[in-house]
Formats: structure tokens, sequence, C-alpha cells
């Protein structure tokens, strides 16, 4: 049974991005088919954040100890060039308050667990990876909440610590769950680790598919200008916090792993905290963003991982040939 789930997760992990646009696509036309899930956006994003907390081990905070230059520059990146560059793109495109706050929230989120698969494809340093993504993560019950607060109240009215409380609720308490189960019954979370990533996948598509479904008019309306919002947030992400690697001298696989965590948000959190404290049309943006960064990553570690195989075909050809196979 094990072994089924086991390729069903990889399978579905493999295939995200189809599901992803596929549901988003369902829910556009056939809405009344998904209002349903709506309400229960904070549970789905609470279990996932458990099936996240069962995965941590004391390794996956290693690379704090082995490269703390290199975290310190990743969470840094994280909550520093998306927050402005939604905040900036906002400002320029002159958005409305709904969209605008939408966007810098999204902005705000830490990191997505996508990032880490997408690193291991792109061959950057996976560990780092994960390791930037669990501490942003809980950083963000602080961080999401003070920076939305600081960013988007010329907009609307932000409550920090009703956010503050949410961000409790539906990330740390079901992450610090999941870790205590993991010590508790260590072999039995191990074996279903493949499991909650089946529901993991599962449960963004649920949440994608509610978003999208209580929100068709509007995306009729903002659809194209959002999804440009979107594209260019995540593509300047992605750029920027790869430049911030390699100006501060990083080793490439590291640069590789920031550009990716910078890019690749944890637009699941912006949904349901769009939904529960603003309004649906905010969660736009972050439905669009788990629909966008879910094609742009692949993309991205598919060119990494091809230039890296041209670089190491090139590198055995001159072992084998010498100089002469330069030319």
């Amino acid at each position: 049974m094990m072994k089924i789930i086991s390729r069903l997760s990889e399978l579905a992990s493999n295939t995200f991005a189809y599901w992803v646009i596929l549901i988003a696509v369902a829910a556009f036309y056939q809405p009344s088919f998904f209002h349903w899930i709506a309400p229960y956006i904070p549970v789905l994003l609470g279990i996932i954040m458990y099936g996240m907390g069962l995965t941590l081990t004391l390794q996956d905070f290693k690379e704090v100890i082995h490269s703390p230059y290199s975290v310190l520059v990743g969470v840094l990146a994280q909550f520093i060039i998306m927050p402005m560059l939604a905040i900036g793109l906002s400002t320029l495109f002159r958005l409305p308050p709904e969209i605008a706050v939408g966007v810098i929230l999204v902005g705000c989120c830490p990191g997505g667990t996508a990032s880490n698969v997408i690193t291991f494809l792109a061959r950057g340093n996976t560990a780092l990876s994960v390791t930037i993504t669990s501490c942003s993560t809980l950083l963000a019950p602080i961080l999401t909440p003070m920076l939305t607060y600081l960013l988007a109240r010329k907009w609307l009215p932000v409550s920090m610590s009703d956010m503050f409380l949410s961000i409790l609720e539906i990330v740390l308490i079901p992450i610090i769950l999941g870790i205590i189960t993991r010590i508790f019954v260590k072999e039995r979370a191990e074996k279903a680790t493949s499991l909650f990533t089946l529901i993991s996948v599962f449960g963004i598509i649920l949440v994608v598919a509610a978003v999208v479904s209580i929100n068709t008019k509007n995306l009729a309306n903002s659809g194209l200008l959002i999804f440009l919002i979107v594209i260019l947030h995540n593509g300047l992400g992605l750029l920027l916090g790869y430049l911030a690697g390699k100006i501060l001298k990083l080793p490439y696989p590291d640069q590789k792993a920031i550009a990716i965590e910078v890019g690749m948000q944890n637009s699941g959190l912006g949904a349901a905290l769009a939904t529960a404290h603003f309004s649906p049309i905010a969660a736009l943006p972050s439905a669009i963003f788990s629909v966008w960064h879910n094609i742009s990553g692949p993309l991205l570690a598919t060119y990494w991982r091809n230039k890296m195989k041209r670089l190491e075909n090139s590198e055995q050809k001159y072992l084998i040939n010498g100089p002469m196979s330069k030319k």
C-alpha cells in the first residue's frame, strides 16, 4: 500500500503544475462546484503545515550551524526583496486597495515547501533550501503580520494581532504538533511522509479552486492585470534572489537555492490570510501565484539542470581529449 502511495505522491509532485492549472480553469467555469471549499482553507493549510512538521528533523537545521551566512542571507532576502517588490509593483500599477493588499500579503509570506523540490531539480543546495524554508516559516507569525501592517495599512486597515493569531493557529501550532508526532512515532512518521506530500499537493489544489471559484467576476475584470503583477513579482524575486547570492559571493548552488526560496512563496498561507482578514479578491494574487510559480519554478530548474549537464559533458570531453577538445 505504501509503495502505491509513494508512486502516487511522486506522480502528483511531478505533475503538480498541470493539476493546478486544470483545477483553476475548472473552478473558473464551474465555480458553484467548488464554493463549499472556501470555509475550509485554514484547515487545509493547517494539515499541510502539520505534514511539513512531520518531515522536519534537527538535520534540517544543520545548515544554520554549517553555513550561517548563507542561511542569514536567504532569510533576509526572503523578507526584504518580496515585500519591497510587492509595494513597488502595487504603487507603480496603482492597484485597487484589495488587490494591492493581496500582492503585499503574498510578498510578506515565507517561502513555500515546493521550493525545496525545485532547488533539488535545479541542482542547488537543497539542504540550505530546506533550512531557509523552515526558518522563514517559523519566523512568519511575527514577520508576516508586522511587514503586512507596515506596508499595507495605507490601502486597508490591518490588524497585526489578529493576523499573528491566525498564523499561530494555521502554521506554527500544526508544525509543532508535527514535530512532536515525529519524535514519538519516528518510524511511522517517516513512512507517512509520502502520504502527507500527496495530501499537501491535494490541499494546495483545493485552496486554488476555492479562491478562483469565489472570484470568477473579479478574475474576468482584473485577471490579466493580476497575472502580469504575479509574473513580475515572481520573476523579479527569482532574479534579485539570485543576484543577492551572487553579489555576496555565495557558492553557485547556494545562489540557486536562495533565488528559488525568494521567488517561490507560501501562497496557500497568503490565500488563507487574505480570505480571513480582508476580502475574497485580496486572495486572488495568492491563488494566481500558486499557479504561476509552479510553472516558472520547474522551467528555471530545467534550465539550470540542463546547464549543469552541458558543463559536465564539456568537462568530461576536456578530460578525455585534452585542450584540443575545446577547438
